[in-house]
């Protein structure tokens, strides 16, 4: 048996520390594909921080500080079990590499465009969290779909959609390039959960009133695909990506 030296365990750490995570793919989820193979027992082997779907889109994840919670349609977190099942999720190790602090009221397009200055580069991927004072955050979470599955731009129309104001908590997601959109959601992809972890869902619009932010760079993305028969026969090349990520991930204003 070939041994392993401490400096190539130390290096395969490291790797994992520098990487994203990704189970499955956008794309997937618009074509329907809502059942997936990547058990919650699985995530702190990849991750301690991400956000993402469930099976058969029951709910929306948020994970940091390696605690993981379910925010479904009744607009309620739940504490994630390790049988629960995803067929969408981004990981990651969380290591802050920078620190930024907002002391004054901003909107998302105007921190959207902050973070643009203070990322060093719009081509690699960042886990971004925010904890603070939000003067509103306006959230949806989809509600449980049966078989035979809609595409995910008929499933969002009758989303359950919430409404927060004067909150804290905490805003969780990713920076995803361009150039990997529909792997991911390009640009920002963002979960938000209460300070008392008892509500929140997928963002649409926020307000910040005062948040610490920090940012973790990432110079890898590990892509796990789906071992189902579904994921095997989807058609997932003809799809316009930009309007079906802009309708089931955008503002629905």
């Amino acid at each position: 048996m070939k041994s392993i030296s401490k400096q190539q365990v130390v290096q395969s750490v490291d790797k994992n520390l520098d990487q994203v995570y990704q189970v499955s793919t956008m794309v997937s989820l618009l074509d329907g594909i809502y059942d997936g193979d990547f058990y919650m027992s699985e995530i702190k082997e990849h991750g301690d921080f991400g956000i993402g779907t469930f099976n058969q889109l029951d709910g929306e994840l948020i994970g940091f500080d390696g605690e993981f919670y379910r925010l479904r349609s009744d607009g309620k977190a739940y504490p994630v079990q390790g049988s629960d099942c995803s067929p969408f999720c981004s990981l990651t190790f969380f290591r802050p590499d920078i620190y930024h602090e907002i002391k004054q009221r901003m909107t998302l397009e105007e921190f959207e465009e902050e973070m643009k200055r203070v990322m060093p580069s719009e081509n690699l991927f960042y886990a971004i969290r925010m904890d603070g004072v939000f003067k509103k955050v306006k959230t949806r979470t989809v509600e449980l779909q049966e078989k035979p599955y809609v595409p995910m731009v008929e499933a969002v129309k009758s989303q359950p959609i919430f409404d927060f104001n004067d909150i804290k908590g905490t805003i969780v997601g990713f920076w995803t390039p361009q150039y990997a959109h529909g792997i991911a959601v390009s640009g920002f992809h963002l979960h938000f959960i209460d300070e008392e972890r008892n509500a929140g869902g997928h963002v649409f619009d926020y307000e910040i009133e005062e948040c610490k932010v920090q940012i973790s760079q990432k110079l890898n993305m590990n892509l796990r695909l789906p071992n189902t028969k579904d994921f095997f026969k989807a058609d997932l090349s003809s799809h316009d990506l930009v309007a079906g990520i802009e309708a089931t991930e955008g503002n629905p204003e």
